[in-house]
């Protein structure tokens, strides 16, 4: 807070070269003052005095008296010091911090700007990947060519440089994106005013700050203060970190709003109940931050938000590790309160915190739920409750709900351990999921209700919805056990006089009913069922879920194909489809075989996030192929580009799927190919002769590939050592570029450094992204 004083300590951080131990307490401001007049202004000298003169003495401290080794008296004032005069008084005083202000309050323009203002308290509370601003209070100007200063920050019990839990941000002449630094962009008599940027994979949690200044008289660091802590959170709005999420409306809902509905009932009579999450509330970061330090999280791993929400799953519930809540289900709950008598998690998160840990009584799968997306939202991830009415529990890993009957069609009921439940609440959570195959980021399905464990543990997911859609249930985690949850088939068998089973029948429609999460921006339903699972009874949907089965505990409860003997590929001509053309491609199905085989393969187009996150699916096709004895047929597959010119995001690529089933054997067919759009290049050619401090020129060429105007063009131009903008990135406004016209700018410059060059331009097009060029520039001497 502005006035406050942090105590500048020797001991803590670099002590001065001869006085070892020096301790320097600078106390609040008003008392300072009250001092410094009673004593004639000399308080402020003394503590300069003992920061910048080497002496050899005991250790002591500085308050208002010394104390050496042999007695304790008042200390002798030294004469006043001289006046100093001309370029020589910065370098002549020791430099020192007198207060730090973090520019914390709630209305002010790091919360606000952070997206933070809502919770309680006025600590910095940023997200990481954005800049922030704090005002730095010293002793004397700052001297950007004699003095040096550093921030440092830590997090965690033993932090270290190489884990990114300790930070030393250095001072820069101009800020870059996705790095730790900070920039003076103010500076008014003894006050500066840094500009610091973060890094968008930072660790989040709680950092301890402190500021090292140096001068040539020696260094001086700020003491640790608890009260400036910095909070760093996760950064949904940031476009490098990995839980981005591009859409406003669902920032808003999935991270910023504290009520929701949770939905429970059966699926003919869904009822709905408010849950206030409340994670902006006094003391709610706080229990939440708890949590991680609670967990098996070291503070290094607390950047992946994987790994964060795979944690925050196993500590939500109690079995193994003494997590949040206590699950009950027995109808007896003395001891704590019934799972139906909360209304939200803030009463259960703040008896945790202040309790040091203890479970709370009791909880059941809503519960867990609700605690969930409080804790994710309140980190930065964006979260949401999804219950899902017919749910599957598949106990054996079969990825199917399996009822035994014996020979007399009795129950047997030792065997029947899968169950189906009238609903089941779990968590959706958004982030990229870059330790996966492109295509799988973007909602992730997590349950902390302990049912099964996962690697020891009872915890589950993130698992890809994606994954789960499609059944590709050996990507991690514990995509089997939701897959079997929504779109497991409930088969029957019974027990042969021999002992072993036969299947009689089954339902491939008795799991995973109108999955239901609330609506962005309303207190609708929105049934979510087609993000889980194809459309029921589809060929999709079959090949799903028969392609998860071969992964499961018993692969062979769907029929095996009576041979494989059909391949299909998808190839690309080239460098691959331009931006703004039609986009093709060609489809190659090959069969081996001495007999005529027949499919329908389904494709699917998506636009896919650089990240790997899929963003919508706008084009679906079939395509019938017959295909005569060892015949390879070729097709061309065309996405118009009237299909997809309103669908791209920036830096994005396209995901064509195809699946499909050969008829005479059964064979599933499924192939993923990722494709981007190319770009048009940036032409640079340079115009005269390269020579120092001669005056020279380079024509920036581009042409539009687009049936329609680019709104706004700007090139940004810059080279190093070429005299563009002293170095610095130059703009050019080009302004609106019509269909297919091709637009030429002349830049000229003057190199200032001989040797090989770069000119380097790209353009800035809300419309057009990635679009660069180069040109090698050699610059001879004069």
């Amino acid at each position: 807070m502005p006035g406050e004083r942090l105590t500048v300590s020797g001991s803590d951080v670099g002590r001065f070269h001869g006085v070892p131990g020096t301790i320097v307490e600078v106390t609040n401001q008003e008392e300072a003052e009250s001092k410094s007049q009673e004593q004639g202004g000399c308080l402020h000298f003394l503590q300069m005095f003992h920061c910048s003169h080497r002496r050899q003495s005991s250790s002591y401290v500085v308050t208002d008296t010394v104390v050496t080794d042999e007695v304790v008296k008042p200390a002798p004032l030294p004469e006043p010091p001289q006046p100093h005069t001309g370029d020589n008084e910065l370098e002549e005083l020791m430099l020192s911090v007198h207060s730090v202000d973090l520019l914390s309050s709630k209305t002010g323009q790091n919360r606000l700007e952070h997206h933070t203002d809502l919770y309680h308290g006025n600590e910095l509370i940023i997200r990481r990947g954005q800049t922030f601003q704090i005002e730095l209070d010293l002793s004397r100007p700052f001297n950007s060519n004699t003095d040096k200063l550093h921030l440092d920050l830590k997090t965690g019990p033993l932090p270290m440089v190489s884990k990114g839990t300790h930070v030393i941000i250095q001072l820069v002449e101009e800020l870059e994106d996705d790095r730790w630094e900070a920039k003076i962009v103010e500076q008014n008599g003894n006050r500066i005013k840094l500009s610091v940027n973060s890094h968008a994979k930072a660790v989040i949690g709680q950092y301890k700050l402190t500021v090292m200044v140096k001068s040539p008289k020696g260094e001086c660091a700020t003491t640790h203060d608890p009260s400036k802590d910095i909070i760093m959170l996760f950064n949904p709005w940031c476009e490098d970190d990995t839980v981005y999420m591009d859409d406003e409306e669902e920032k808003k809902e999935y991270v910023l709003n504290d009520t929701g509905i949770l939905y429970y009932g059966t699926e003919k009579q869904i009822g709905g109940r408010t849950w206030n999450y409340g994670q902006f509330l006094e003391g709610m970061l706080q229990a939440c931050l708890y949590l991680l330090e609670k967990s098996e999280i070291p503070p290094s791993g607390r950047g992946d938000p994987v790994n964060v929400v795979r944690v925050i799953s196993a500590m939500i519930n109690s079995p193994d590790d003494n997590g949040v809540l206590a699950g009950n289900w027995s109808g007896n709950y003395v001891g704590g309160v019934s799972p139906t008598a909360w209304n939200g998690s803030v009463d259960i998160l703040k008896k945790y915190h202040k309790e040091g840990g203890l479970p709370v009584k009791y909880g059941q799968c809503w519960v867990f739920s609700g605690v969930t997306t409080t804790v994710l939202r309140c980190l930065g991830i964006p979260c949401r409750s999804v219950t899902n009415f017919q749910s599957a529990h598949d106990t054996d890993v079969s990825l199917t709900t399996d009822v035994y009957f014996d020979e007399n069609m009795e129950p047997l009921e030792e065997l029947n351990a899968d169950s189906v439940w009238n609903f089941h609440v779990w968590n959706d959570c958004w982030m990229a999921r870059q330790d996966l195959p492109p295509g799988m980021g973007g909602w992730q399905a997590l349950d902390s209700t302990p049912q099964e464990t996962s690697q020891g543990t009872f915890r589950c997911g993130p698992a890809s919805v994606t994954a789960i859609r499609t059944g590709q249930v050996y990507l991690k985690h514990d995509t089997p056990f939701i897959f079997a949850e929504v779109n497991s088939d409930k088969i029957y068998w019974q027990r042969k006089l021999d002992g072993t089973f036969t299947q009689i029948c089954s339902e491939k429609k008795a799991v995973g009913h109108f999955i239901s999460t609330k609506a962005v921006g309303s207190d609708e339903r929105a049934d979510i069922t087609h993000l889980y699972k194809h459309t029921e009874g589809s060929e999709e949907e079959r090949i799903a879920v028969e392609t998860a089965s071969r992964y499961g505990s018993r692969p062979d409860v769907y029929s095996t194909p009576m041979a494989e003997d059909v391949s299909v590929e998808v190839k690309m001509e080239g460098e691959g489809p331009r931006m703004g053309a039609d986009a093709q491609l060609t489809i190659v199905v090959t069969n081996l075989s001495s007999q005529t085989r027949r499919t329908t393969l389904h494709s699917q187009v998506a636009v896919m996030y650089y990240t790997g996150v899929l963003k919508a699916t706008f084009k679906k096709d079939t395509i019938p192929v017959e295909l005569k004895p060892n015949e390879v047929k070729t097709m061309e597959w065309v996405l118009p580009y009237h299909s997809y010119q309103d669908q791209l995001v920036d830096q994005a690529a396209l995901m064509l799927t195809l699946s499909g089933r050969v008829s005479e054997t059964q064979q599933v067919l499924a192939t993923q190919t990722s494709f981007r759009l190319r770009t048009p290049d940036l032409s640079i050619e340079a115009v005269g002769e390269a020579v120092v401090g001669k005056k020279m020129a380079a024509n920036i060429t581009f042409t539009n590939p687009l049936p329609r105007t680019l709104r706004g063009v700007v090139f940004r131009v810059e080279g190093l050592g070429l005299g563009l903008g002293l170095q610095k990135v130059h703009k050019v406004v080009v302004g609106d570029v019509g269909s297919h016209s091709t637009v030429t700018r002349t830049e000229h410059f003057t190199p200032t450094q001989a040797g090989p060059r770069k000119l380097v331009a790209s353009l800035d097009c809300k419309q057009l992204t990635q679009v660069h060029g180069i040109a090698d520039i050699f610059v001879q001497d004069q």
